[in-house]
């Protein structure tokens, strides 16, 4: 298994097809273009427009009082932010590239090599602190980084955790000892189920977007599955590839997970837990403080956390889902760009919104006042950065995740076979590959 020591979202195509403008998006590149700064320094001043994610981890209101305080401290500089779904956000960087449209771009771990070879974003490693490598996150890192080139600055670790409502598990007779394996939080959901006490007790992000795949390599990890070998060649329908598919398939039969997940992303998991109608869920780190929202929650103190169950193999990684800022290869104030995005990135700034999200920064896990504003999210990160599993490490990232999602949801939808759907996802994944 693929899985890395320390402590990683989701793009969208139509139902039952891939997207050819999403294929040929995540194909093209610069020409010419170059990922080093060269003469597109600026002189560190005047107006940078940045791109984020508006989804899980920092919300908008979070990272506008960011801006807000770093402009208060850098007067010279003014910065315009947008804000996409995360199922928009890399086609956005993709089609905005050549104009240079975005000083600042929200990278997600499993896009530097897609971009970087294709001259989108810039090389930052001459301007990224050694020290950072030691006082930074393993797991963080890789997010800002391809083939030994730092291309952008961590903005956050994250994985999905395992979210239980703490009232209904009670309530059957089990207690949180009982959900450290998926045998043992399956048996407790077919109690919930059959108590009454709601419907569907699972909810998923199965969509036909990037959540999906994050869903289903939490899993593939648990049942001692790997994406690829050592070649990179896709290798998902070997038997824990399968194994860990079929599970996902027979608590839909079963009636366990909520039918409707597979049109879900993670908001819609999070505000079904919020709204009681969910017992049991993967989301991210988050989805504690949506929950305990009294403004958009019924369920508020009634909801517990822990590190994703282990599978049959004894594994529990939780997926890399970690962030990072880079600077748009076009950019030309790439000297504000980065004095914003070290602002962005540092410890300080980070362990105020922890709440949100997690810190890239080793020191700050052990700051017990730090740990105190959120406990119950510290305590099972502590545990799942611990574990990670990572998503294809490829160039054509994009296409092969959006072949993986079609064929996962053909199975799920009871269109193929699991074998099957696996069998045409590595045929297909690998001829694009290689």
């Amino acid at each position: 298994m693929t899985i890395k020591n320390a402590r990683t979202h989701r793009l969208t195509v139509g139902i039952g097809l891939i997207s050819m403008g999403a294929l040929l998006l995540s194909g093209c590149s610069l020409t010419g273009a170059s990922t080093s700064s060269e003469s597109k320094e600026g002189d560190g001043t005047g107006t940078i427009n940045a791109l984020f994610m508006k989804q899980a981890g920092y919300s908008e209101d979070n990272v506008n009082a960011m801006i807000t305080d770093f402009e208060s401290k850098n007067s010279e500089i003014t910065v315009e932010p947008t804000f996409v779904a995360y199922e928009a956000l890399h086609d956005k960087i993709v089609t905005s590239a050549p104009a240079g449209t975005y000083d600042v771009v929200h990278l997600d771990v499993i896009w530097p090599a897609d971009f970087a070879s294709k001259g989108l974003i810039t090389d930052v490693t001459d301007r990224f602190p050694a020290a950072w490598a030691d006082e930074m996150l393993g797991g963080a890192l890789t997010s800002a980084e391809y083939q030994g080139k730092y291309y952008g600055a961590p903005w956050g670790p994250s994985t999905k955790l395992f979210y239980f409502n703490s009232e209904m598990v009670a309530a059957v007779g089990a207690a949180e000892a009982d959900l450290t394996t998926w045998d043992g939080a399956l048996a407790v959901a077919a109690k919930i189920k059959a108590a009454g006490l709601v419907e569907y007790p699972l909810s998923w992000s199965w969509s036909q977007a990037e959540a999906l795949i994050c869903d289903y390599a939490q899993l593939l990890g648990a049942f001692g599955g790997a994406f690829t070998d050592a070649d990179g060649n896709l290798i998902v329908n070997d038997a824990a590839g399968v194994e860990a598919l079929t599970w996902m398939k027979k608590t839909i039969d079963d009636g366990l997970t909520d039918p409707a997940s597979i049109t879900f992303l993670e908001d819609d998991v999070s505000k079904s837990i919020a709204a009681g109608k969910t017992a049991m869920a993967l989301n991210w780190e988050s989805t504690f403080r949506d929950s305990n929202d009294a403004s958009i929650s019924t369920v508020v103190g009634k909801v517990g956390v822990l590190p994703t169950p282990a599978g049959p193999s004894g594994e529990h990684p939780g997926v890399n889902g970690s962030m990072a800022l880079s600077i748009g290869a076009q950019s030309t104030n790439q000297a504000a760009a980065w004095k914003f995005i070290e602002y962005m990135t540092s410890q300080s700034v980070q362990e105020k919104y922890v709440t949100s999200s997690m810190t890239n920064w080793k020191s700050s896990y052990t700051k017990t006042d730090l740990a105190a504003s959120n406990p119950e999210v510290f305590a099972a990160a502590g545990v799942a950065y611990d574990s990670m599993i990572l998503r294809p490490t490829v160039a054509n990232y994009n296409s092969v995740s959006q072949i993986l999602q079609v064929e996962i949801q053909n199975a799920l939808l009871g269109q193929k076979t699991p074998q099957q759907a696996m069998d045409d996802a590595v045929e297909a994944a690998n001829a694009t590959i290689g």
